[in-house]
């Protein structure tokens, strides 16, 4: 038998605790899921597959070490000692890129990268008012699931926001939020952020359904594109970077590597763009992808903070999309009296989940109407809906100090 074991401890460490190994054969099954519905479409591929596998392989590669515990040889995320860190590194296969990319938040800036050089501005100044009203009024499941983890749940303050954030359903801006709040809820957190932002795309067309009725989804929108020359779009790229690392230093990295694709892209320094949109976008939602699979084991999902973050995060994004559509609807009603259109679909894109939520939003006007074309000043909102995320995420960083 303990030849067996030796050589077969992925199926005898299965064994050793029925709880963990029930979670175990539980999580493999989610993962195989995941890499499927990735496969099919039916999920963000570039996301679901390598965390589908990640999630598959970190469960069943599981094996006795030389303490007698158990273990694997693929990461370790909560190894902090000098010496076992080192040792970690040389032994475990994601280690450095655990250590060396998410603790220190690369990883959130590289995806930003891709995302600023993938963002049009044109479409932001096409409507600034009305983007950043709709996004503003996004950001509202942010604000009350950081009141309820307080109040209702016990959490503190720094717990809270970490979890508050998700609602803002920016995936890079959950990693660097909580890595700077709360760095000890970043496993369950991270991973609970990007398993339902990658469902918002199954669950926010039914929100929509339920709080925009059949004959208002299908209106077009009335706007005109703004004639402005890359340079002028270029100096207020560089002038908003300025003030908002003047006014929250603390998210610096982010707003820095959001508009430095921005900026790339407007300049048309073809060799950087390209870099931005296809290497650096792919490495690293690959790497982002296959990490938080591997970071979902059985003793992190058993970990009793997981249920907290699992109620908040649904409600989180669920009011967020409220907010968002709430906002589309002040806009519609505004535009109404001054005798313009103004489809309320458009809300929903506020929530930054870019660019899944304005694909969302014209998907829901062309259900109605085949014609209706609202994906440009959903896009703006998507685009202010970044913004105003990373200036969420920044105020909560900055000031969370002052209440613990």
């Amino acid at each position: 038998m303990d030849i067996l074991m030796q050589i077969f401890p992925g199926i005898f460490t299965l064994f050793d605790d029925p709880l963990v190994g029930a979670v175990r054969v539980a999580l493999i099954v989610l993962g195989f899921v995941l890499a499927l519905y990735g496969f099919k479409g039916k999920l963000e591929p570039l996301i679901m597959v390598p965390m589908g596998l990640g999630m598959i392989a970190v469960n069943a590669g599981v094996l006795f070490l030389g303490d007698g515990s158990t273990g694997t040889l693929i990461i370790d995320p909560l190894v902090s000692e000098t010496d076992d860190l080192m040792q970690a590194i040389q032994v475990n296969f994601l280690q450095p890129i655990y250590n060396f990319t998410f603790s220190n938040n690369l990883i959130a800036c590289l995806v930003f990268m891709g995302i600023g050089a993938r963002s049009e501005l044109s479409f932001l100044l096409a409507r600034p008012w009305t983007c950043i009203i709709i996004a503003i009024f996004a950001e509202m499941g942010t604000f009350i699931t950081l009141s309820l983890g307080v109040n209702l749940f016990g959490l503190d303050p720094a717990q809270a926001a970490s979890v508050a954030i998700i609602g803002g359903a920016d995936g890079p801006m959950v990693l660097f939020g909580t890595l700077m709040m709360a760095p000890e809820m970043f496993v369950s957190v991270s991973i609970i952020a990007y398993l339902y932002l990658s469902l918002t795309y199954a669950g926010y067309p039914y929100i929509i359904k339920a709080l925009v009725p059949k004959k208002y989804r299908g209106l077009d929108v009335e706007f005109d594109m703004p004639q402005v020359s890359s340079k002028s779009k270029f100096i207020f790229i560089v002038v908003v970077c300025l003030i908002l690392c003047l006014l929250l230093p603390v998210a610096a990295p982010l707003m820095l590597s959001f508009f430095l694709g921005m900026a790339v892209k407007e300049a048309k320094i073809l060799p950087y763009q390209e870099l931005f949109e296809g290497v650096i976008t792919s490495i690293s939602s690959m790497f982002l992808g296959l990490v938080l699979g591997t970071l979902c084991e059985a003793s992190t999902i058993l970990n009793p903070v997981v249920g907290v973050v699992l109620i908040l995060g649904i409600v989180a994004l669920a009011i967020s999309a409220v907010g968002g559509l709430l906002g589309g609807w002040v806009v519609y009603l505004f535009d109404k009296r001054r005798g313009k259109t103004f489809n309320p679909v458009v809300g929903i894109a506020g929530v930054s989940c870019m660019p899944t939520t304005t694909k969302l939003a014209q998907h829901a006007a062309e259900e109605e109407n085949p014609f209706a074309i609202i994906i440009p000043i959903a896009m703006g909102c998507n685009i202010s809906g970044v913004i105003v995320s990373a200036i969420a995420a920044g105020v909560f960083v900055a000031t969370i100090s002052l209440v613990l």
